[in-house]
């Protein structure tokens, strides 16, 4: 049974919750309203419109985009998977204490320094038109593993030292733990250290897939037919942009839900660490 004082600070925490909940949506509405009233009263606003938010051309361009985005989905579910493994390799190269390993821990140094200061568009060129140049037997030629490859190659660098960066967060009494309790390093590692690590770093790794979702746009420029080639293509040939602005959508409905996700495990950590 909650006392009366109690029950008056709940009252009062309800009160102020409302109160600022209610000013939020007041300023909001505010604020956006008048951007509305700008951007439609400006000179220029009856051709911006024409060009970029014409309703019929977005109903004719749909149909096409929605399938070329579906190529997006899967090169974006692919690479993911091709960028955990390789980061997580590298990172657990560059960790693990052991001597014998020092030339594979300066080429995943090396391969960390250099594919995160090339700029992903230059490496998907680069790879998308020298690898094929090569004539190398078992290469792959496919514009799509190509795209693949790039992507990977620059995503696996930035995930690397974020997972790297967990994995040297964790706490060394978390290793001795593991290893009193007779654990190989393999098996501290991979039962006790590594869980852990992923969860503190899991808000930064969603935020750089997010990346990765929009990054694939990028591969248009080696000739996939995604949904920016595809918008792209649309409005060369109606000169019109509105088809890319229906691409643009299709890139926020995905990537909206993901960075609210992030919000949300960066808020449950936060909770966590502070015993809330």
């Amino acid at each position: 049974m909650l006392s009366a004082r109690q029950l008056e600070r709940n009252a009062y925490r309800i009160r102020q919750s409302r109160r600022r909940a209610t000013i939020a949506a007041v300023s909001t509405i505010v604020v956006l309203g008048l951007l509305v009233l700008v951007v439609v009263n400006a000179p220029g606003w009856e051709r911006v419109r024409l060009t970029y938010f014409d309703w019929g051309h977005a109903k004719e361009s749909f149909p096409k985009i929605l399938d070329a985005f579906w190529l997006n989905i899967r090169l974006f579910l692919t690479i993911e998977l091709f960028v955990l493994a390789v980061a997580l390799l590298i990172a657990v190269i560059r960790v693990i204490p052991s001597p014998a390993l020092m030339p594979l821990k300066i080429i995943a140094a090396l391969y960390t320094d250099v594919f995160r200061g090339i700029p992903t568009l230059l490496i998907v060129l680069l790879v998308g038109f020298g690898v094929p140049a090569l004539n190398l037997n078992g290469m792959p030629t496919s514009l799509f593993w190509l795209g693949v490859i790039a992507l990977t190659l620059s995503y696996g660098a930035y995930v690397a030292e974020v997972l790297r960066a967990g994995l040297l967060s964790i706490h060394p009494t978390q290793w001795a733990s593991g290893r009193a309790l007779g654990m190989s390093y393999r098996q501290t590692l991979r039962h006790i250290v590594l869980p852990q690590a992923v969860r503190r770093v899991s808000p930064p790794l969603i935020n750089d897939f997010v990346a990765l979702q929009k990054d694939t746009a990028l591969l248009s420029t080696i000739g996939l037919v995604e949904a920016l080639r595809a918008a792209q293509v649309y409005s060369a040939s109606t000169f019109n942009f509105t088809s890319l602005c229906v691409a643009a959508v299709f890139f926020i409905v995905v990537t909206i839900p993901l960075a609210r996700f992030t919000d949300w495990l960066t808020i449950r950590s936060l909770r966590r660490e502070n015993g809330i």
